[in-house]
């Protein structure tokens, strides 16, 4: 349940989690019918949690409690799962380095103030990192009117560079102001919409954000998270001119990592939800794994 800290912010994150369940229900049932089971030589196990929001003690299908994930990192590091970054999977992918025996990605989507202040001590106790991927309009307009409450309130720039500079934490594009179901499915094209509107209203927002990025904090995200899951082929030569290399998506399916950099592109991931415990959550994300 949710404690009722601010009834503005409370029922935005009550919405999006209605839509997002429903959705993440349908992209998974969709992703099981269309993909195939057909496993790409020489390739790397990548199983990729998505989180949303930690909490002290509160719990829903998107919010976990610090000691879910803390029980949840324990696990991982139990299981022998070494954390990777969104870099590390882009230099591998494009012929550099290597990946660990068993890695496993987390991210963290929205940017909550709680990732900060909840999920990154216990990121730094298990050695781990992450990828927060936040919402312009959240961290510009939000964020600074209500900031630092745990249980509802959004980064600010100044949070986003404390998590930068933690060495943890890269920060991923959640888009600037598409984070919505009021006109359209998050920042996919509409039916019949037209190609050049939506690409220069694709552009401009993601624009935007970056260029914020670079003034706030000095970097340019590299990964771009889409808003509920809803994908379209229309969006990606977009991303690709503005420099991300990789893009998440929020079917529930397991990942193969090639030295392709294209197989970045649509990486899947398992919603935590908090009214899973943490070995059957795990035991079934992990069991693709050969």
């Amino acid at each position: 349940m949710y404690h009722c800290y601010n009834p503005k912010r409370l029922g935005r994150l009550l919405l999006l989690d209605g839509i997002a369940i429903i959705l993440v229900l349908f992209l998974s049932h969709l992703g099981k019918l269309v993909f195939s089971a057909e496993i790409p030589k020489n390739s790397v196990f990548l199983p990729i949690v998505m989180y949303h929001s930690v909490t002290p003690d509160t719990y829903s299908a998107y919010q976990v409690t610090q000691t879910q994930l803390r029980n949840d990192l324990r696990y991982l590091s139990e299981h022998g799962y070494e954390t990777v970054s969104a870099a590390q999977l882009i230099a591998y992918a494009n012929g550099k380095g290597s990946l660990p025996e068993h890695p496993v990605m987390l991210t963290f989507d929205d940017g909550f103030y709680n990732n900060l202040s909840l999920a990154l001590p216990l990121l730094e106790e298990f050695d781990m990192c992450a990828v927060v991927s936040v919402v312009g309009q959240f961290t510009q307009e939000l964020a600074p009117e209500d900031s630092h409450a745990d249980a509802y309130s959004y980064l600010t720039w100044e949070d986003i560079n404390a998590l930068l500079q933690s060495g943890r934490v890269e920060i991923g594009s959640h888009t600037y102001d598409l984070h919505s179901m009021d006109t359209r499915a998050g920042c996919s094209i509409r039916y019949g919409e037209d190609a050049a509107a939506y690409t220069k209203l694709l552009r401009d927002d993601l624009t935007q954000l970056q260029g914020l990025m670079q003034e706030e904090t000095g970097i340019m995200p590299i990964a771009f998270a889409y808003p509920f899951g809803y994908i379209c082929k229309e969006s990606i030569p977009v991303l690709r001119e503005l420099g991300f290399q990789c893009t998440f998506t929020c079917y529930e399916r397991p990942n193969y990592i090639t030295r392709e950099p294209d197989c970045l592109f649509g990486l899947d991931r398992y919603n935590r939800s908090g009214d899973v415990e943490t070995e059957a959550f795990f035991e079934r994300v992990l069991a693709q794994e050969g």
